[in-house]
């Protein structure tokens, strides 16, 4: 296959509340020589890499550095990382809608983007003229307009509204015909940025059916940018990691998801440390560590249809009785405790701890939750006396459904709390 889009050398370097080198002299210097005599700019400083966990020291930051890559044609590549990493920002440079401080971007055919909520839309047009704009800008003529304008017009749901100008639209029919305009105008290259999620669940549904059908059917390039991994591993075929402005891993997208997930966990383990570090001193008891595991390695991030273990290591410090060690689950959209758990649910009696160094562990099954973020809430107390251990030790649980329940139909939206992995059988009745 032939190469669609080339990523050579892109960096891109922001100064922090400053847009020019302070004096006329300096901005004309500059305009010189990166316009008339195509140098590098002579007034680039060495920045800092974009990491907004961390305070930097330098006015300048580095959104992206060093970016090479390439998208064959017809491949749909999602584009991952943490807020902050770059995502945006490549999109929008391979976009036009910013150009790179170094590098080039080499791409074969028209691109049409969705990048942020009202992008290429003229808020006092209507939709029908915005629709009609957006064609022209991608040189397609009026008759061509005319063959997808109902498609288009259709699959957006706003028939109502598409003689009204786009500024009295909701974020949501914004986006909903900012994407069919994108996707149905036939650009060979479509870039679609997270603002998918401001559509509802359903629309949702729709824009993931229709990029299947972009890149499967009509053979055209997507990229992709999404926090959704169960969506990442359903449309795309490669995945491109992004961290703090750099690349970190570029390839296959099941091992490039595994491999975010993983590199994820590793930036959040030393938090758990500095929870126990705070631990009020009690004379029965001290937790030493929490921490969840799956297929062996500790992890906060999971696929749901693999089993999660969850071990306790803890100092009874005296002889107990009725001490109990476990965990409150919490659903993180809605607050919920959604169960509680304890080490002697099993037990038929009351147990009495020993003094000594223990190590509990909690299997929780697998193909029971929903794709989404929970907490895992340490809960330790002795029956009926008080609370050790309440609300104040805390690990985030990430679960993400990409081979298990609804596998095949992974874009639709399931209502609910739990997600059990309920055994059917069917026989036919009549032929």
């Amino acid at each position: 296959m032939s190469t669609a889009i080339k990523f050579e050398n892109i960096s891109k370097q922001y100064r922090l509340g400053l847009v020019s080198t302070r004096t006329l002299s300096h901005d004309l210097n500059r305009w010189w020589q990166m316009n008339m005599l195509r140098r590098e700019d002579p007034y680039l400083k060495i920045g800092e890499i974009n990491d907004r966990a961390h305070k930097g020291t330098s006015e300048y930051v580095w959104a992206l550095k060093d970016i090479n890559f390439e998208v064959e044609q017809g491949d749909v590549v999602g584009i991952i990382g943490k807020n902050g990493a770059g995502k945006s920002t490549l999109l929008k440079i391979l976009s036009k809608v910013t150009t790179p401080t170094t590098g080039i971007i080499k791409a074969k055919g028209r691109i049409a983007s969705l990048l942020e909520v009202g992008t290429g839309f003229h808020p006092e047009m209507t939709g029908r003229e915005n629709i009609y704009m957006n064609g022209a800008i991608m040189g397609m003529t009026r008759p061509e307009i005319n063959r997808k304008f109902d498609e288009i017009v259709d699959f957006a749901g706003v028939e109502r509204y598409i003689d009204t100008p786009v500024k009295r639209y909701s974020s949501g029919m914004t986006v909903r015909l900012g994407f069919a305009v994108a996707a149905f105008l036939e650009p060979e290259i479509l870039v679609v940025d997270e603002v998918l999620a401001v559509g509802d669940a359903e629309f949702q549904k729709k824009a993931i059916g229709k990029m299947q059908d972009v890149s499967h059917g009509d053979g055209r390039t997507v990229l992709f940018v999404s926090h959704n991994m169960g969506a990442i591993q359903q449309l795309c075929k490669n995945i491109c990691v992004l961290k703090n402005g750099s690349v970190s891993f570029i390839g296959n997208v099941d091992k490039g998801v595994a491999f975010y997930l993983q590199d994820s966990m590793f930036a959040k383990l030393e938090n758990i440390q500095q929870q126990l570090s705070k631990q009020v001193d009690d004379k029965n008891f001290k937790l030493l560590n929490v921490y969840a595991v799956q297929e062996g390695k500790t992890a906060e991030s999971f696929y749901t249809n693999k089993d999660i273990e969850v071990y306790f290591k803890y100092e009874v410090l005296k002889e107990t009785y009725a001490l109990r060690i476990g965990f409150d689950l919490i659903n993180t959209q809605t607050g919920m405790v959604i169960f509680r758990s304890f080490h002697d649910d099993h037990s038929d009696t009351i147990e009495t701890i020993n003094k000594g160094i223990y190590e509990s562990k909690a299997t929780i099954p697998n193909n029971l939750f929903l794709e989404g973020e929970y907490i895992l809430s340490v809960s330790v107390g002795i029956h009926n006396v008080r609370w050790i251990i309440y609300d104040s030790i805390k690990i985030p649980l990430s679960y993400y459904n990409v081979d298990g329940i609804n596998k095949v139909y992974i874009s639709d939206y399931r209502p609910g709390i739990i997600n059990p992995f309920i055994m059917w059988e069917n026989k036919i009745i009549t032929k």
